[in-house]
């Protein structure tokens, strides 16, 4: 691979990623919500980070041109397009839904004067965003106000937590197996090219182990939120997403033209099945065929709770089926390297696939940890649908796990006296996704 790559696909998704994971570090869980000055800056630094990682996009899609891949700059071009266009349609869609509760200037100007379309079909709506947060953040630490515009900081910063979320398994996840896939058929697989990989890897699981802090920041005021348990969190995405991607990117490089026959069909199932958690995250049911859509594109690479109830019979069925699927796909590729060994002699199945297996394996025994030692739990009748204004006080009724694995009785705290007007359901209903 050309040293063109080096940067935009090892080394600046994980320090984007990085800066925006110590940032809801310093976040301490309260009801009203802080938002730290230190978290401040860090927003600053990620704007500035989003827009060089667009601009290291445009010189990858260059390279693609320079070296005669015009496939691969054809793929490239369609992944940035379409996980743009996904986030503005979602940006669009929760600023239609909430117009008259829009609280920073620079948004209620744009809505005034009929701009929040056109910056969206301009691809500007996610800058729109940070405009926002950095405009309410910035008036806040100089004018003191008060903890009613921190929240709505913290609010605004989740809307683009879950932006970004859907940008990484729209457009991180399937650049990583485009680019493994690459290596591959190259035959540049060598130390440094692996350590890029997983850096890239580590980067993807970090988006998720932030939206696991994200929504931590519902639980009442009691202590900050404990490293080990979002170091858990990472470390059994990562353990779960390396043997998938690396399932995916082996098969792409022996059989590239039925990759994508497999991506739509799996795809088209998990939407059905995510039809079959009536979903309910959109305000307008028309819409939430696109959220289900975006849903299937995450289970296409990792687990993502999006419905309330007991998550054990969800995560066996899942992990097994996407397991056979994973087996399926190594299948094929060892199938290819035995037909053709002498193109492949860089890798030994023999070895990959119990390698890859074996991450996978204790991946699952780490989560089950995970949600056995640190996971939040809930009394699932105090969170269920919280669509009510009232009902997202219920949310704080949360008990949490210690670290050491016991239950603690002086854990239970009283729902706060009163919430945030005109908080956005779907960050209720994500909260009780999360702690069900």
């Amino acid at each position: 691979m050309s040293p063109k790559f080096t940067f935009c696909f090892g080394i600046l998704p994980f320090f984007y990623y990085a800066v925006s994971f110590l940032s809801l570090g310093m976040m301490e869980e309260s009801f009203p919500f802080h938002y730290s000055l230190l978290e401040y800056l860090f927003t600053l630094v990620g704007l500035l980070l989003f827009l060089l990682d667009i601009a290291l996009d445009i010189w990858t899609v260059v390279s693609f041109y320079q070296d005669g891949s015009y496939v691969y700059m054809g793929v490239m071009i369609f992944l940035l397009l379409g996980s743009s266009v996904l986030l503005q349609v979602f940006s669009w869609l929760w600023y239609s839904d909430s117009l008259e509760k829009i609280e920073t200037k620079v948004e209620k100007f744009t809505a005034q004067h009929s701009l929040i379309k056109p910056f969206h079909f301009l691809q500007l709506g996610v800058y729109l965003r940070y405009a926002g947060v950095i405009e309410i953040s910035t008036t806040h630490f100089l004018q003191h106000t008060n903890s009613f515009t921190e929240g709505i900081a913290v609010y605004l910063s989740h809307d683009l937590q879950m932006l970004r979320l859907f940008e990484t398994f729209s457009e991180s996840a399937p650049q990583l197996t485009l680019m493994m896939s690459l290596i591959l058929q190259r035959g540049e697989l060598e130390l440094m090219t692996g350590l890029k990989i997983l850096t890239s890897a580590a980067a993807i699981s970090s988006s998720v182990a932030m939206y696991h802090r994200n929504m931590r920041a519902f639980l009442p005021k009691k202590r900050k939120m404990s490293w080990i348990s979002t170091g858990v969190y990472f470390l059994w995405n990562l353990l779960l997403i390396i043997p998938r991607v690396t399932a995916l990117a082996l098969f792409c490089s022996v059989l590239p033209c039925y990759i994508i026959a497999h991506f739509l069909s799996l795809w088209m199932l998990l939407v059905l099945a995510a039809w079959s958690q009536k979903t309910n995250y959109m305000e307008h049911s028309g819409w939430e065929w696109l959220y289900r859509a975006s849903v299937g594109l995450i289970w296409y690479f990792c687990w993502f709770n999006i419905s309330t109830g007991s998550i054990q019979f969800k995560s066996i069925l899942y992990y097994s089926f996407m397991a056979l699927d994973t087996m399926m796909l190594l299948g094929f590729w060892c199938w290819r390297v035995f037909e053709y060994a002498g193109c492949w002699r860089s890798l030994n199945p023999y070895m990959v696939i119990p390698t890859l297996l074996g991450l996978y394996a204790i991946g699952i025994l780490v989560k089950i940890m995970y949600y056995r030692y640190f996971h939040p739990n809930c009394d699932e009748k105090k969170i269920t649908e919280p669509t009510e204004e009232r009902q997202f006080s219920q949310v704080a009724l949360c008990y949490d796990v210690t670290d050491s694995g016991r239950n603690s009785s002086h854990t239970r705290a009283a729902a706060p006296t009163q919430t945030l007007a005109g908080v956005p359901n779907r960050h209720r209903k994500m909260a009780a996704n999360f702690y069900s």
